[in-house]
């Protein structure tokens, strides 16, 4: 039997092998608390859940969907932006209902890329973004993310030749892993930077719901010519904690939508109905299953980060996002460090070095587990001496 040669380039999705060494532990009889993957572990609100309910006892829900979401998931979406951002969309050719974000971010590079095609991906960044581009046959080529430069891509670095052969360029704010926020005015010079080189812009922005100390994130499509060179990705996955149900979106320029709807509508059959109910209440009913969320997840944030600073670790407090970005001890390695934490401690965090290259010396912790777990883990923390780190 033989296979393709792609499956060669792919290495194990990072959270399976966390997952894997997570049992290990476990079947141990080890007590694990994971601050590894981020998947909430607050319910869905109970309403959105009613809603999903009610519909999938509906017979007309049991049957195929349709690719581009039932027309009242698209104007709901379409309004949701207009009044968290300001940003009008077409309901018709600007908005397109996902199964999740993941899916659509999977299946864009096949809408742009050839073999032997450039595209821009962030480093560090989701590993979904040269995944996809690997699937498509694309070549990526890695914009290194500075803390120095406030994790933005110093767009002016990349070659010119570079820049003449890219398709895409793919943005994330707020970012994971880094818990960097973007601000319009770096989104004015991504979009002159597109219009001058022909590149798309695809910007992954499932984490603007999720924000602290009063600051609200901006959407890219809030910039001026957006929608002419780029499309936005968005979820209701960590806003709503509906990682389970898989629902998202891409909205913005309507012939890149247009280009992903094809190539959905000939791999996938659209969402379950039921669950695009679901999306529906979770987009127009009132937004204060969202504000206590964010209450609860600060407060998260700030015991862990109070935690690492008495380990003698530093980490930036996020002013948005699930994540912690921490850098590690002297002397350790990112995966060095991760695995000190789980064999002494028994606490899982994610290398930075999983999120690429210039992720190395650092590593991610979610704040999605629970308050006692949160306790339990600062807790185990408290006191530790970091030991010395070995390379034998």
């Amino acid at each position: 039997m033989r296979f393709s040669k792609r499956l060669d380039q792919l290495q194990p999705y990072l959270f399976v092998e966390i997952s894997r060494k997570i049992a290990e532990k476990k079947a141990r009889g080890e007590e694990v608390i994971s601050f590894g993957i981020g998947d909430p572990d607050i319910p869905t609100p109970p309403h959105i859940v009613e809603r999903l309910i009610k519909a999938s006892r509906d017979p007309v829900n049991h049957r195929y969907p349709e690719t581009n979401g039932l027309p009242e998931l698209r104007h709901a979406i379409s309004h949701w932006y207009e009044a968290r951002f300001g940003v009008r969309l077409d309901p018709e050719k600007e908005v397109l209902p996902l199964i999740g974000a993941k899916e659509g971010i999977g299946h864009v590079a096949l809408c742009f890329l050839d073999q032997g095609d450039v595209a821009l991906v962030p480093d560090p960044g989701y590993p979904v973004y040269h995944v996809g581009t690997m699937f498509a046959g694309g070549e990526p080529y890695y914009l290194p993310l500075h803390e120095e430069n406030g994790w933005l891509p110093d767009l002016e670095s990349v070659p010119e030749e570079v820049r003449q052969k890219a398709k895409v360029i793919w943005l994330n704010y707020p970012n994971n892993p880094t818990g960097a926020v973007a601000h319009l005015g770096f989104f004015e010079r991504v979009v002159a930077f597109a219009r001058r080189y022909d590149i798309a812009v695809l910007h992954d922005a499932p984490y603007t719901e999720v924000s602290y100390d009063g600051y609200s994130p901006v959407s890219f499509l809030q910039t001026p010519g957006a929608k002419e060179v780029g499309i936005e990705f968005h979820s209701l996955s960590k806003s709503y904690n509906m990682t389970g149900w898989r629902i998202g979106m891409a909205v913005g320029n309507a012939a890149m939508i247009n280009a992903l709807f094809k190539v959905k509508s000939n791999l996938d059959s659209g969402i379950p109905q039921a669950i695009q109910h679901a999306g529906i209440e979770a987009l127009t009913a009132p937004r204060e299953s969202v504000m206590e969320h964010n209450r609860i997840y600060q407060q998260r944030r700030d015991l862990v980060l109070e935690a690492l600073t008495k380990l003698g670790l530093r980490a930036t407090s996020p002013r948005a996002g699930l994540y912690i970005w921490a850098r590690v001890p002297l002397g350790y390695s990112s995966a060095q460090f991760a695995a000190a934490l789980l064999d002494e401690k028994g606490i899982v965090v994610t290398p930075g070095s999983s999120y690429g290259r210039q992720g190395e010396g650092f590593v991610r912790l979610s704040l999605t587990l629970p308050d006692s777990d949160v306790e339990k883990a600062v807790a185990r923390l408290s006191g530790w001496q970091v030991p010395p780190v070995t390379n034998g």
